[in-house]
């Protein structure tokens, strides 16, 4: 067994799971994969059996009834992994937009240079987004402005969705205390980490926008984040977070 697994949430994605997992599995070090599927009417999780036949004991699959939410979706998967010893554990779309090239780097940044989280960043050297509106892209870059503007959360891209964490952050942090399910449990994440003392580093990575499958964007989880890193904020100052 690896000493990492890669989650990765799905819903309606069989033009892209298949050759993301083969895309995965060749990559050197040898990395596990998980997919969360949140019952794709599409057929997604048959194409995940099917690469489980191909890679038996490295690709994992849990099937949910319906749309639960990218947040439980991840829960769900930090669970299944710490139970089975992984020692690093990813957050990955299965779009193409984080580049499985960059896995290694994230986890260099954990298992090499000694950080708890590798935060896979589009911003932290200026803008590195391709192939999205322009109006998407200063939504996004001064979504995260804000989010550190009211957090002091010392991460450039705090809505950031291609991330590396130890296992002792995710054994730490209470995740049934995790409380946002869509765009907004990135930041919470990150800001608990922070909160329980651990060391976050960004890796620059370059985004880009899917080209195959239909993207789960929408205004609702804009709202979502712009209200609740607030609520995040205040609810921090009654709660004592764990520490590292």
């Amino acid at each position: 067994m690896s000493d990492t697994v890669i989650i990765i949430p799905t819903y309606n994605e069989k033009e892209n799971i298949e050759r993301m997992i083969r895309t995965l599995m060749a990559l050197e070090h040898g990395f596990d994969v998980l997919v969360v599927d949140d019952g794709s009417p599409d057929g997604t999780a048959k194409l995940v059996k099917g690469a489980m036949e191909l890679f038996p004991g490295r690709v994992h699959l849990i099937e949910r009834e319906g749309k639960l939410g990218l947040g439980t979706a991840y829960i769900a998967g930090f669970k299944w992994a710490l139970e089975r010893g992984y020692e690093y554990i990813f957050e990955m779309d299965a779009d193409f937009s984080h580049d499985p090239n960059d896995v290694p780097r994230l986890y260099e940044a954990c298992a090499d240079w000694g950080y708890d989280l590798a935060v896979g960043s589009r911003y932290v050297t200026g803008v590195n987004v391709v192939n999205w509106p322009m109006g998407r892209v200063l939504m996004s870059y001064f979504a995260s402005k804000y989010v550190r503007f009211i957090t002091r959360l010392p991460v450039y891209d705090t809505t950031a969705g291609f991330n590396c964490y130890r296992r002792k952050v995710l054994e730490t942090m209470e995740l049934d205390k995790i409380r946002f399910k869509g765009y907004a449990f990135q930041i919470e994440m990150k800001f608990t980490t922070h909160k329980c003392g651990f060391k976050i580093c960004e890796v620059p990575v370059i985004f880009v926008n899917r080209v195959l499958g239909t993207s789960k964007m929408s205004g609702g989880i804009f709202s979502e984040a712009f209200f609740g890193v607030i609520k995040l904020k205040v609810s921090s100052w009654f709660r004592k977070y764990p520490k590292a």
